[in-house]
């Protein structure tokens, strides 16, 4: 029925009691398996009678809305006659810091088991508990009420009634939104080549709620042809949400013109796009405490109404638009655009609010993703960013600092801080000469004595002295990723220190995060794993978490092989061979934009290669205006370099950039704002211990470990940036590979079929 509204029992709770301000430098909640794990311990000690996780549901009914309220309570008690109902807590703060009136939506989250089980056994009276655990010490603090029928009724009343405008504010939106949705039309006349294959196949995949991988070659639309059939998934009831996720902010800014062009056919959808916290920052710096930052300051007794103003008036909640939003009502832009991603039918973000475990969007319960769908643009992206994800790094530095501060200040931390360093300090004697040291096994007594620094930093943190360092809070995070990663350990990890004179670095590293990023994807509905250079799509769907019965699909380019001009200089660049090529690449350059003169890009593998050609190039073109990538480039700067390449140019502009950089995917420069690419050397990743370790690993599985570790990587860079040239039908130009190993047959096979007809240079 249209005028049902389903919540949990907590979220209930919170949207009408929670308040106060923001405290994101340092959080006292327990992570959720620490959280779980006290509630088993309290859960033992209940009595034969007692029951635990007791599943309760009731529907209410208030102006024409119809609530379906459920949850589990922690705990169910059965003494004789009375009956109490029990909440537990577990928390980092002093017990002595906690009251019966620290926290109000515990106690209505209580009150709304205790309302359903008495409307259940038709009881008149109920007992309301709060048990509180320290994490810690493992101590225990309650409070105890009781509460008549009639009492637990009106709080029911009273939080419904409080919810009530926000529920009937998402039900009209819905009802728009599925009203558009019918109407809806394809944006464009008519399909290009592939796209409508491509459209096809992820509505089926949504479907029947399976994965695909998908191979789509660049110009034909992919962002279009996947969004178009999910946001028709949703109008007819497959689906109440969908993620697309990105990997950059070029690819992010594409989905957001691929909604506008739908919103301007009529759709009806709110839409969040989530700007990284550092450059929505209003204060910029990333502070969020009520001493620092007015925003962050009572922001849980504000949002509520910004979240129902924004969703009442906009569609597009992008970033200028959240900025608005966010000073009308004097709320943290980032902290609010999470808040709207859970109220939002889109949401675009990077990878990581779904995949990382530090920074995924915990409140995403199970029944919400069973209704959603993964939209993972230039998904090849995330196998690097997958091992950087589920890797941690602890070093040695900041104990010592720490151990040094803390001295005479705290012993606790001085104490712990001095074995942790002690402990880097003995890898170093271990690793004397080696630079390195690979460990067989997990580090038992390290990690249990980052637990303990753990514990005693949250104490310290707790204590909120002005004397606290920003070194303790960064190594308290660090400590608490490596906890986490820990946990993940397994064979597809490996352990190393890297040993310097004065350094110790220790890195969990993830060899292969394929079970990993499968697992975090498993209980959303369907995922669409899309990319223009998802090829060799086995290596892929092996590193992706792929299964047999995941759905591939393969789309020639809808190009002409005669749109580009593909041109193979046999000359070796490799590293011992580099300054030996730099004057014929040269001189290469010099003869391409000489034949036919225009706007070009030119990719090497490193920075030191660009910047020893270009030495030699400015040195023989003085002429030709030619502007360089630099690293660390701001937003502003990386829009002047595109903005460089202007159509219908009298003579010539040359872009020196790097492979596997900002510019080398997700550009578009389309018609005569670029005329040709070269591409230096074949993409391999610098050979280098990391990836040595992955090749070993992949090797010791059967797997040709050298193509897994440098190859395949290598080769996706050349095809992203080669791919910048042809971005419609009506686009010509000329791509120059330059490196002797495109002759051979594996790089040959791994070259698309519309570049095969190369000519040697």
């Amino acid at each position: 029925m249209e005028n049902q509204v389903r919540i949990p029992v907590r979220t209930l709770a919170e949207y009408v009691y929670k308040s106060g301000s923001i405290v994101s430098g340092f959080r006292t909640t327990s992570s959720f398996t620490e959280g779980s794990r006290i509630h088993r311990e309290v859960q033992k000690t209940y009595s034969e009678h007692d029951q635990s996780e007791v599943f309760l549901k009731t529907e209410i009914k208030y102006e024409g809305l119809i609530f379906n309220i459920e949850g589990r309570c922690d705990g169910l008690l059965v003494n004789g006659d009375s009956t109490t109902i029990d909440e537990i807590k577990s928390t980092s703060l002093n017990l002595d810091l906690i009251d019966e009136e620290t926290n109000l939506a515990h106690w209505a989250q209580a009150e709304c088991y205790g309302y359903m089980y008495m409307k259940d056994q038709n009881l008149d009276i109920i007992n309301i508990q709060l048990t509180y655990v320290q994490k810690t010490s493992g101590d225990i603090k309650r409070f105890i009420r009781t509460r008549t029928y009639g009492e637990l009724k009106k709080v029911m009343m009273n939080m419904v009634s409080a919810f009530a405008p926000y529920a009937r504010l998402r039900l009209e939106n819905e009802l728009k939104r599925d009203q558009s949705i019918k109407e809806l039309k394809f944006p464009f006349d008519q399909y290009r080549i592939g796209q409508r294959q491509l459209a096809g196949s992820v509505y089926k995949t949504i479907q029947e709620g399976k994965t695909i991988f998908a191979n789509a070659p660049t110009g034909i639309g992919k962002t279009i042809s996947t969004i178009f059939p999910s946001v028709k998934a949703i109008g007819e009831g497959h689906l109440r949400k969908l993620f697309y996720l990105t990997a950059k902010t070029t690819t992010r800014q594409t989905a957001e013109e691929a909604f506008s062009q739908l919103f301007a056919n009529g759709l009806h959808m709110k839409v969040v796009s989530i700007t990284a916290k550092d450059k929505v920052c209003f204060t910029e710096q990333g502070i969020c405490n009520n001493e620092h930052c007015e925003f962050a300051d009572g922001y849980y007794d504000r949002i509520n109404e910004a979240v129902l103003d924004i969703l009442h008036n906009e569609n597009t909640l992008d970033r200028l638009c959240i900025e608005k939003y966010a000073y009308k009502h004097s709320v943290c832009p980032f902290e609010f655009s999470l808040d709207l991603a859970y109220a939002a039918d889109t949401v675009i973000c990077d990878y990581n609010y779904i995949f990382d475990p530090k920074v995924s969007l915990k409140r995403l319960i199970d029944d919400h993703k069973k209704e959603t769908v993964l939209l993972v643009d230039e998904a090849h992206n995330l196998v690097d960013r997958g091992r950087e994800m589920f890797s941690s790094t602890l070093e040695k530095a900041p104990f010592l600092q720490l151990k040094r501060e803390y001295r005479g200040r705290s012993k606790g931390i001085y104490e712990i801080t001095k074995q942790v360093n002690d402990y880097f300090i003995n890898i170093r004697k271990q690793a004397e000469p080696s630079k390195t040291v690979e460990f067989k096994e997990p580090l038992g007594e390290f990690n249990q004595l980052v637990l303990e620094f753990i514990d005693h930093a949250e104490k310290e943190l707790l204590r909120e002295s002005p004397g606290n360092s920003d070194v303790l809070l960064e190594a308290y995070f660090a400590a608490q990723n490596w906890q986490r990663i820990s946990k993940l350990f397994d064979e597809r990890f490996i352990l190393y220190a890297e040993v310097g004179r004065n350094e110790v670095k220790l890195k969990q590293f993830c060899l292969d995060p394929s079970y990993l990023i499968k697992y975090a994807g498993k209980n959303f509905k369907s995922r669409i794993y899309f990319s223009a250079t998802l090829s060799p799509i086995g290596y892929y769907m092996d590193m992706l978490g792929g299964e047999k019965e995941d759905y591939v699909l393969g789309i020639p380019s809808p190009f002409s092989s005669k749109q580009s001009q593909i041109k193979i200089q046999s000359l070796s660049t490799r590293f011992k061979d580099r300054d030996d090529s730099i004057k014929p690449i040269v001189k290469t350059l010099s003869e391409t934009i000489e034949e036919k003169p225009g706007n070009y890009l030119i990719f090497f593998p490193s920075y030191l290669y660009l910047n020893s050609v270009l030495e030699e190039w400015n040195h023989g073109n003085p002429g030709i205006p030619t502007i360089v990538q630099g690293a660390g480039m701001t937003d502003v700067q990386r829009e002047e370099f595109l903005e460089s390449f202007k159509p219908g140019r009298s003579g010539s502009l040359v872009g020196f950039a790097v492979l596997g950089g900002v510019f080398s995917e997700g550009v578009d420069l389309k018609g005569d704002r670029l005329n040709g690419v070269i591409v230096v050397g074949v993409g391999l990743p610098q050979i280098g211990f990391e990836r040595d370790l992955i090749k070993q690993h992949f090797s010791l599985t059967g797997k040709n470990g050298y193509d897994y570790a440098y190859v395949y990587p290598g080769m996706n860079k050349v095809l992203q940036a080669g791919g910048r040239l042809i971005r419609s039908e009506k686009d010509t130009g000329t791509i120059v590979l330059i490196d002797d190993r495109y002759l051979q047959h594996k790089y040959q096979n791994l070259l698309p079929d519309i570049w095969k007809g190369y000519t040697i240079f």
